[in-house]
């Protein structure tokens, strides 16, 4: 089997899908690795290092296309990749369908084969590929609002922290997950006043325990989600329905009410937003847009930001995956990992997640079933 790893072409993405270490485990497996110039370069890996690790360096991302039978990337295809899809091919990337309808109908029109990193789910409903962006997209969250809470950048002029005798920030985080955790950690690092808001009683009782009590807990609901949107310096949207849009759980109404200069950074922008007002996601070079009075941070791939750090952890858990999907081939690996069967979003022209198929008007076909 050949892999082909294109340089990634969303704006500001510096991240790539495989270090020159997961290349040269691939080619020890004895299959072939096509790697466009330049692909590794944002992440801090040089052309010579993929070659050293076997690869074939092409010039091109119509030639990585046109060579490779698994196609392994970091974001969605965009509609300029949408020339390169062919139907015995296999591409396996974050998907994020359910926000992507014209590039679910261009997966099936295709039959490409479509793997979605971020629908992997194990049994006990983690989502191993989708945790390590997770934990940086959540950390950076803190930070990032921090720097647009600065009011030089248009926001409240509040220092996280506080010092003695002034009060510290509070920050709203909705979601008590991955984002939401790594966020806690992050803004109680600082000093933050911390507020998860969350539908688990099971996970409020982990992040009680986990922080100490050093942070609140509150069952998500609108009546709670509203008084604390209300108080936030700093809101954090950290919600995830695998596969599906996020909720809008924070209307227009409760952002009117908040505090002039208050930030929001919504992790779900991907997914379509679990805030009302984030309406279009922003990129890294023109990341926050004002609406009322409260800046908004809707950048699509936060990650991308520190793309070494990203790019590293994302290899350490997608590299089984290539390998095994290398080593045995699609429907054999599939049939065996059920794991991996979860993040199949499209087969053979069909749609083959049921949330996703929901979110983006298209029938659902059980994958079984196209066996």
């Amino acid at each position: 089997m050949i892999v082909g790893l294109p340089k990634e072409i969303k704006k500001q993405e510096y991240r790539v899908a495989l270090t020159p270490a997961g290349c040269e485990m691939v080619v020890k497996q004895g299959h072939g690795v096509v790697v466009q110039q330049q692909a590794g370069e944002g992440s801090g890996f040089a052309d010579s290092e993929y070659a050293a690790a076997g690869a074939r360096l092409v010039g091109s991302a119509q030639e990585v296309w046109s060579a490779a039978d698994l196609i392994v990337k970091v974001k969605e295809p965009l509609p300029e990749e949408f020339a390169f899809f062919r139907e015995d091919q296999i591409v396996f990337t974050y998907l994020h369908l359910a926000a992507a309808p014209d590039l679910a109908h261009a997966l099936a029109d295709r039959k490409v084969t479509a793997i979605a990193y971020e629908t992997i789910q194990a049994p006990n409903g983690s989502l191993p590929l989708l945790t390590p962006m997770s934990e940086v997209a959540g950390r950076m969250s803190v930070q990032e609002g921090a720097k647009y809470l600065e009011a030089f950048q248009g926001g409240r002029g509040v220092l996280l922290g506080g010092v003695p005798g002034v009060p510290p920030a509070e920050v709203i985080i909705i979601g008590g997950g991955i984002v939401g955790t790594n966020a806690a950690k992050m803004a109680l690092g600082l000093g933050a006043e911390v507020v998860v808001l969350e539908k688990s009683a099971d996970r409020m009782r982990y992040l009680d325990d986990v922080f100490q009590g050093r942070l609140r807990t509150l069952t998500s609901n609108p009546y709670n989600i509203a008084n604390a949107v209300r108080k936030a310096d700093l809101l954090i949207g950290a919600v995830l329905v695998p596969g599906a849009r996020a909720p809008r759980l924070v209307t227009e109404e409760m952002v009117k009410t908040m505090k002039k200069g208050a930030v929001i950074v919504d992790v779900a922008v991907d997914q379509g937003g679990s805030i009302a007002t984030i309406d279009r996601a922003t990129t890294h070079q023109d990341p926050i847009y004002e609406k009322h009075g409260v800046i908004h941070y809707a950048v699509a791939n936060m990650p991308g930001a520190v793309p070494r750090t990203s790019t590293l952890a994302l290899t350490n858990v997608t590299i089984d995956y290539v390998l095994q999907l290398t080593h045995r081939g699609f429907e054999d690996t599939v049939k065996s990992n059920p794991m991996l069967a979860l993040g199949v979003n499209a087969y053979r022209g069909a749609i083959t997640h049921p949330q996703v198929a929901e979110a983006v008007g298209l029938p659902y076909t059980k994958l079984e079933s196209l066996w």
